[in-house]
């Protein structure tokens, strides 16, 4: 499990990552439940939409729509409608709100994309919106129609433009690998023969921190995606591993062993300025900042089995987060600030578990039985994680309801670490 690849990084982390060789191979969703009460929205066919490379900007936005479980796609067929549609028609067919498209050759050789949000039973335009866009951009025309759909019905902003980042295996090559949210587009920045653990993604979304062992130890380097350029942030004697970037990002929290006992330290995000957070006797490990940077969670066995503590980010009160159980790791606090969730092991499956701070309520929010690296969506309503299926690993969603959850399945990899970007800038 991941406490025990970050804890003892040079011996079970090896075991944890080294796993039969398997194939490359797309991400395909599979969905497993789906929330009820669900809003139903016609997304019809946009007119036009061939002159995009690939086509598909559509089925995008209602794939998108769908995976969030928030939504209910009434079928419209294969027939675009004018931008001023049916909507008795519509509300006849049981669709609240009806969204409708076409495109159209622009200047310069872009393409305008004129787009339409209805409320069907109250026969009124909720909103009538043009861009224009680049024939090879209809992924990213597709989630931007999702989130403004999203926004206008749900009144937050949609998800469907971050990214995401995972390690993937491939014979015995493990790439670092960023992909939209929903693991389509996948790019592979770094590339090595040795393991990569602990992806996560800085503030803005514009670099990644990460564990290597190309250098036959665990190092903590920061990629930056505009450029591809990768700096060493930590290479302390022993072991550099977990990092986590603080929520203005001027900073990084990471474990080493420089001194002993894997300890939690703290850096400025150019390497400089390394200082202790504090000192115990036990290992501690799998620091994740507070929202509002004045807080960090770790995991720790300081009390004889691995728990959950919160300490101040001046070091001082250190103060248990967690009780249920004799084993619970990798802390992750939602973007509120007001949901805890890590992993938990009961009655021997490890479990992503979800704890109210305010209630100090406790539930399991999975069924599976190798969870690992639970990742907040930045809406605080989604989580991502990994898992395993089959002796593999594969990265899975679930809703922090429980309502809702699909599963990203690379049918002939091996993915782990998952870690959900930022929203877009």
């Amino acid at each position: 499990m991941k406490l025990i690849r970050t804890l003892i990084v040079l011996g079970s982390a090896l075991a944890g990552l080294l796993l039969s060789p398997l194939a490359s191979a797309q991400l395909n969703v599979e969905i497993y439940g789906a929330g009820a009460d669900r809003i139903p929205v016609a997304v019809s066919s946009f007119a036009g939409e061939g002159l995009m490379q690939g086509g598909g900007v559509t089925a995008i936005v209602r794939k998108d729509l769908e995976l969030s479980g928030l939504f209910r796609m009434i079928d419209t067929g294969a027939t675009a409608e004018g931008l001023r549609p049916d909507l008795p028609g519509w509300r006849g067919r049981g669709a609240d709100a009806v969204l409708v498209g076409s495109m159209s050759p622009g200047a310069g050789g872009l393409v305008d994309v004129r787009f339409s949000l209805f409320d069907a039973p109250r026969n009124t335009e909720l909103f009538a919106l043009k861009v224009s866009v680049n024939p090879n951009q209809a992924r990213p025309l597709g989630h931007h129609i999702a989130n403004k759909v999203y926004e206008k019905l749900i009144g937050q902003p949609g998800i469907f433009s971050t990214r995401i980042a995972y390690v993937e295996k491939r014979g015995q090559t493990y790439d670092l690998v960023i992909a939209d949210f929903d693991g389509e587009n996948q790019h592979r920045p770094v590339t090595l023969q040795e393991p990569i653990m602990s992806p996560v993604w800085s503030p803005d979304g514009r670099q990644l921190a990460f564990v290597d062992f190309h250098s036959r130890k665990p190092i903590v380097k920061v990629l930056t995606l505009e450029t591809g350029a990768v700096k060493v942030i930590a290479n302390y004697r022993g072991s550099n591993s977990a990092p986590a970037w603080s929520p203005d990002g001027r900073r990084l929290a990471l474990t080493l062993t420089k001194d002993g006992q894997s300890q939690i330290y703290i850096l400025n995000a150019d390497g400089s300025g390394l200082r202790r957070l504090m000192s115990s006797s036990g290992i501690d490990t799998e620091a994740n900042w507070s929202p509002d940077g004045n807080q960090i969670y770790f995991t720790s066995d300081r009390g004889g089995s691995p728990q959950i503590y919160r300490v101040n980010a001046d070091g001082s009160g250190v103060q248990r987060m967690s009780f249920n159980g004799a084993y619970n790791v990798s802390p992750r606090i939602s973007p509120d600030g007001k949901t805890l969730v890590y992993v938990s092991r009961n009655e021997g499956r490890f479990q992503v578990t979800m704890q109210d701070l305010a209630t100090q309520q406790v539930q399991a929010l999975t069924d599976s039985q190798r969870d690992e690296s639970p990742s907040f969506a930045p809406d605080g309503r989604t989580l991502l994680y990994a898992t395993e299926v089959g002796g593999r690993g594969v990265l899975a969603v679930t809703s922090i309801d429980g309502r809702t959850r699909y599963r990203l399945n690379n049918r002939a990899g091996d993915v782990r670490e998952p870690a959900w970007g930022p929203f877009e800038k």
